[in-house]
C-alpha cells in the first residue's frame, strides 16, 4: 500500500536534511547507504548498489553520500556482488564494504567470510587489492548460534584469516605465468591493445569507420578464448594444488 514515488521523495528529503545539518554544524562527515533487498520478508527501497548509486545523484550534495555494499545483500537478490562493488568503485562511491557470505535466495545469513563461495570471495579480495582500496573492511557477520565465547573468537579469526589467505592467493594468481599468458591470449584474440578506428570516443570519422567495417562473424566465433582453462587454473590455485 506504500506509494513508491512518495517514499523516494521522503528518503531524499531526509538525506538532504541530514547532509545540510552536518555541514551547518561543521562536521566533516560523509554518509554511506547500505543496500539490501529485504529484511527478511518485506521489500526495502534502494535494494541494490545500482539503485543506491542512481538515487545518490538526485541529492542536493551527492559528493557527501556513497555506498556500503555487503556480500550477503547483493547475493540475496541473486546478483554478482563483485560487479556492484566495481561499479561503486568506478563511480568513486565505495565508502565502506561489508564482508560476509550468503547462499542465494535465502534470508540474510551473515555467514563467516568465504564460508559459502570461495571463488567469489577470491575475486572480490583480488579486486579490492588490485585497485588499491584503502577503506575499512568490515566483517558484518556472526558465528553459528551453537558457538560459545571461544567459538565466536574462532569465527572472528576465521574471517580475517580467510581474507589474508585470499589476498596471498590473489598475488599468486597475478604472478602465475600460465594464467597471465592465457589472459594475454584472450586480449590478443579480442583485438589486442590496438584501438580500432572507431575507438576512443565519438566522432563523425569514428562512426563512419564503424559502419564501414566488415565483421567476420565466423572468424569471431571460431576464436578460442580458453576461459574454461583459465577458470580451472583458478580453481587449482584456490585448492592449493598449483
Amino acid at each position: 500500500a506504500k506509494a513508491p514515488l512518495e517514499a523516494t521523495k521522503r528518503f531524499r528529503e531526509a538525506l538532504n536534511f541530514l547532509c545540510a545539518y552536518s555541514k551547518d554544524q561543521g562536521y566533516n562527515l560523509k554518509f554511506a547507504l547500505e543496500p539490501k533487498p529485504n529484511e527478511p520478508r518485506g521489500d526495502i527501497y534502494l535494494a541494490t548498489v545500482g539503485h543506491a548509486l542512481a538515487f545518490i545523484q538526485t541529492l542536493d550534495d551527492p559528493a557527501m553520500v556513497g555506498v556500503n555494499p555487503e556480500v550477503a545483500h547483493e547475493t540475496m537478490a541473486g546478483l554478482n556482488f563483485l560487479h556492484g562493488v566495481a561499479q561503486a568503485w568506478d563511480a568513486g562511491k565505495l565508502f565502506h564494504i561489508d564482508l560476509n557470505d550468503q547462499a542465494p535466495g535465502r534470508y540474510d545469513q551473515d555467514f563467516r567470510f568465504g564460508a559459502v563461495n570461495l571463488k567469489s570471495a577470491f575475486f572480490l579480495v583480488k579486486f579490492l587489492e588490485d585497485v588499491g582500496y584503502t577503506g575499512s573492511r568490515h566483517f558484518d557477520a556472526h558465528a553459528y548460534r551453537t558457538e560459545g565465547v571461544e567459538g565466536v573468537k574462532d569465527f572472528a579469526r576465521g574471517c580475517m584469516r580467510t581474507y589474508l589467505i585470499l589476498k596471498e592467493k590473489a598475488q599468486q594468481w597475478n604472478a602465475d605465468s600460465e594464467i597471465q599468458a592465457l589472459l594475454a591470449d584472450v586480449q590478443q584474440a579480442e583485438g589486442g591493445a590496438a584501438v580500432p578506428a572507431w575507438g576512443g570516443g565519438y566522432s563523425a570519422a569514428a562512426a563512419s569507420a564503424l559502419k564501414e567495417h566488415a565483421f567476420d562473424r565466423k572468424a569471431l566465433g571460431a576464436r578460442n578464448l580458453a576461459y574454461e582453462r583459465l577458470d580451472q587454473l583458478t580453481v587449482d590455485l584456490l585448492l592449493g594444488v598449483r
